[in-house]
């Protein structure tokens, strides 16, 4: 309770300055993050590339192993139809009128045609098999791969999160301690900010008369509210926070009008000294 009945009382110009100080760390962490490019999404991309391949590797067994299972299957029914036509065929020698006989007659060529239906079934279920492990010897180069390319960006990527761990939790630690000095609605404020910019600023310091973050111009009037530390003024264009620079530590150059009021000065002096020597000159003629 304490800690947030103080970031309130604090004055506009401290909660400026620390809010500025929480983006300079936070600014930071981003740099360490971007360090590690696009490797994360790349680990991610493969780690579910590699997921969706066992998935496929998976369901083509699967497959395959129903081709052979209905391979037996129908195996099993050409040799029951077989030994139909076999049993039907030492029948028509006992046969005792033509009624009899057509009817054997029927259902041999009946099981002939089961025989010749499950021959074509078998060679297309062989024929799927061969397609499928195909499709399987390809999937697994493909996933092998993938894994050693994996490998090769976690390695990458371990390597720079090891570098850059320390600092990124040192400057997490900083930042989260900054955060408990900021009164937490002025803190809401920022993140939101903050998560709409495009370069993750929330807040930014006036730069050569504009906004630091969108630069767009900023009026006299509004640059002196800023300079006053009263109250807390945003960009009317991007919502960002403004600061001056002398309160965010950074030096700026003289303005170009006091830069170009000494010029005068060296003419009038050089017109002056022109102007004695001409004197001198005349002088001596005499």
């Amino acid at each position: 309770m304490s800690t947030k009945k103080d970031s309130a009382e604090m004055p506009v110009e401290e909660r400026l300055k620390t809010l500025f100080q929480l983006q300079t760390a936070l600014s930071q962490i981003d740099q360490q993050r971007a360090l590690r490019g696009e490797l994360p999404l790349e680990v991610q991309d493969l780690e579910d590339g590699i997921e969706g391949l066992n998935t496929r590797i998976e369901k083509i067994r699967h497959e395959v192993s129903e081709l052979e299972a209905a391979i037996t299957a129908k195996k099993g029914d050409a040799a029951t139809a077989q030994a139909s036509v076999d049993r039907y065929k030492q029948q028509l020698d006992m046969v005792k009128n033509n009624r009899e006989y057509d009817t054997l007659t029927k259902e041999i060529e009946f099981q002939e045609l089961e025989i010749e239906l499950c021959e074509k079934k078998i060679r297309e279920a062989q024929a799927a098999i061969v397609e499928k492990k195909e499709e399987l010897k390809t999937s697994q180069v493909t996933i092998e791969e993938r894994r050693q390319d994996l490998d090769l960006k976690r390695a990458e990527l371990d390597e720079i999160m090891e570098e850059t761990r320390a600092e990124e939790d040192r400057l997490k630690d900083k930042a989260h301690q900054l955060e408990l000095k900021i009164e937490p609605r002025l803190l809401t404020s920022f993140k939101r900010i903050r998560k709409g910019a495009r370069n993750g600023l929330g807040i930014v310091y006036v730069q050569r008369d504009a906004c630091g973050g969108c630069f767009n111009k900023i009026p006299p009037q509004r640059q002196m509210d800023i300079r006053m530390h009263k109250k807390i003024i945003v960009c009317e264009y991007c919502g960002r926070i403004l600061i001056d620079p002398e309160l965010a530590g950074i030096k700026t150059e003289a303005p170009a009008q006091e830069q170009g009021a000494k010029k005068p000065v060296r003419k009038r002096a050089i017109k002056k000294a022109a102007t004695s020597k001409r004197v001198t000159d005349a002088n001596d003629m005499e």
